[in-house]
């Protein structure tokens, strides 16, 4: 894709703290999604709270932690507890709706479920992933979820090899009936468009695109149908945006590069 004055993931990091609100719980863990969540609390909401699995809550965040049990992300923090603690944030029922967790994947299918465990059979996989970690929990407990995930039909695809975390299960009223009392994802970010889910049917739909990309493009990179009629180029980030993001959330480029 042809990008002017910007790189694809510093796209990607502005268009995710775009979908962060004010008052929020953030949890997140290092890399873009660390990045949306720090630019989001510096652009347009700072009542936001950033929290880490290792129990780290609303840190000081000076300077980019490279891992979640980096000693920065313990700095300045209200609370350091530990994975107990974090956890039980996620499934308190007062705080829970409030939180938005930022999760990764392999594999998305329409309805936002998401595979982290592996390709091909469990038993005997082609590919074995790190697996759930937190991602489970995540998706079943918080108010929504935004997903980050290279735009490739081996990531998108129609069946998952292994359902890790769950979406929207197999269409409308399923969480419900699978006894989740909220949540959902909200928007699959990739490096090609942002993605979100009908209100009605609960599938994967295009909204908006990147420069250099065409809603024909993102279709045969994905490997089920996608619902085109609403697709528009996405905004493109602010002269605000890109300099907080690059001088005041990542000036090492730690993880924007070089």
């Amino acid at each position: 894709m042809q990008m002017e004055n910007y790189t694809a993931r510093e796209l990607m990091a502005i268009v995710a703290a775009r979908e962060i609100h004010d008052g929020e719980i953030v949890f997140c863990g290092t890399g873009v999604s660390l990045l949306a969540a720090m630019a989001a609390k510096r652009i347009h909401a700072p009542g936001a709270i950033i929290f880490f699995e290792t129990g780290a809550l609303d840190p000081d965040l000076r300077e980019i932690p490279l891992t979640v049990a980096d000693s920065r992300v313990m700095y300045g923090a209200s609370l350091n507890a530990g994975l107990a603690e974090a956890f039980a944030t996620m499934q308190n029922r007062f705080l829970g709706p409030r939180v938005v967790g930022i999760l990764g994947a392999a594999q998305v299918d329409r309805y936002g479920n998401l595979n982290s465990t592996c390709v091909g059979d469990y038993a005997h996989p082609t590919v074995r992933f790190p697996g759930s970690g937190g991602a489970c929990d995540v998706g079943s407990f918080v108010g929504r979820t935004i997903v980050f995930i290279q735009h490739e039909r081996r990531r998108f695809v129609e069946r998952l090899d292994y359902v890790t975390t769950p979406g929207y299960l197999d269409g409308p009223g399923s969480r419900k009936r699978a006894g989740y009392p909220h949540g959902g994802p909200a928007c699959v970010i990739s490096d090609k468009a942002l993605l979100r889910f009908d209100e009605t049917s609960k599938e994967m739909y295009l909204e908006r695109y990147y420069p250099g990309a065409t809603p024909e493009a993102i279709q045969a990179h994905t490997g089920f149908s996608l619902d085109l009629s609403r697709a528009a180029p996405i905004d493109p980030p602010t002269a605000d945006e890109l300099h907080i993001l690059r001088r005041e959330v990542d000036p090492q480029r730690l993880i924007l590069g070089r």
